[in-house]
């Protein structure tokens, strides 16, 4: 593919620390576009230096502002990022190298967690749908884990996108606690049945499977305390979901 036709969408808030090396690893690119939600850092400055389009609009949820930004871009092809991926080794060249016979293509996720790179956890497996064809595919309307809808079945490419989703554990516990609002918010609105047992039940499960059966004990201390974290955000969802819907 001839990256100067591809365009790349990156949404951020408050990401002026870490959206330098994001731009960094997509130079060259045919459009760099920024989605801001109002930064009040130098995010907006960041990407202006990387001579990116800086578009703002208030956040409601990330697909709102991914499906606003493909309505709005030069290119057909689409890379999205989030702030704190960037591309790794060789996924460049390979994206560079592709002769699309697929609408959209698959690419793994290798994150990291407290300094370490997580090989367990259910980590090892992530992956997402990031380059397409606009004409093709749009965001769901989830609130959270947001996923591409294609009208055909993508492909899936080799390279890595590096992932560091938490500055540490503060940082964790605030997006928790943004993430687990809006799941709550989904669960009342879809009506989901069973939100007490599953608050007592789910969260436990959670830990066991990640820890135990996902191999988390194989990262270390990370390890545990991502599986601890995560076990966490399982009960606060329903916690927040029952709050919603029957104190209200």
């Amino acid at each position: 593919m001839n990256l100067a036709r591809i365009s790349v969408i990156v949404t951020a808030f408050n990401e002026g620390d870490r959206i330098d090396a994001c731009l960094e690893s997509v130079r060259g690119f045919g459009e760099l576009v920024l989605v801001d939600s109002f930064s009040d850092d130098d995010t907006v400055a960041v990407a202006r230096r990387h001579g990116a389009v800086v578009w703002q609009r208030p956040y409601r949820s990330a697909a709102r502002q991914k499906n606003w930004a493909l309505e709005r871009v030069r290119h057909d092809w689409v890379l999205i990022l989030d702030a704190d991926e960037r591309l790794g080794p060789g996924l460049r060249e390979e994206i560079e190298a592709l002769e699309p016979d697929r609408p959209g293509y698959w690419i793994r996720r290798r994150s990291r967690y407290l300094g370490r790179v997580i090989r367990g956890c259910g980590w090892q497996r992530d992956r997402v749908l990031r380059l397409f064809d606009r004409r093709h595919g749009r965001y769901d309307r989830a609130e959270v884990h947001e996923e591409v809808e294609l009208d055909a079945p993508p492909g899936e490419l080799r390279g890595v996108l590096e992932h560091d989703p938490y500055r540490g554990i503060t940082h964790h516990l605030e997006k928790i606690n943004q993430y687990t609002s809006r799941s709550a918010r989904d669960l009342v609105a879809r009506r989901a049945r069973g939100i007490v047992p599953r608050m007592l039940v789910n969260p436990p499960a959670r830990f066991v499977r990640m820890y135990v059966v996902q191999r988390g004990w194989r990262d270390g201390w990370p390890g545990l305390v991502l599986c601890t974290m995560a076990a966490w955000s399982v009960f606060l969802k329903y916690a927040k979901a029952w709050e919603r819907r029957w104190t209200r």
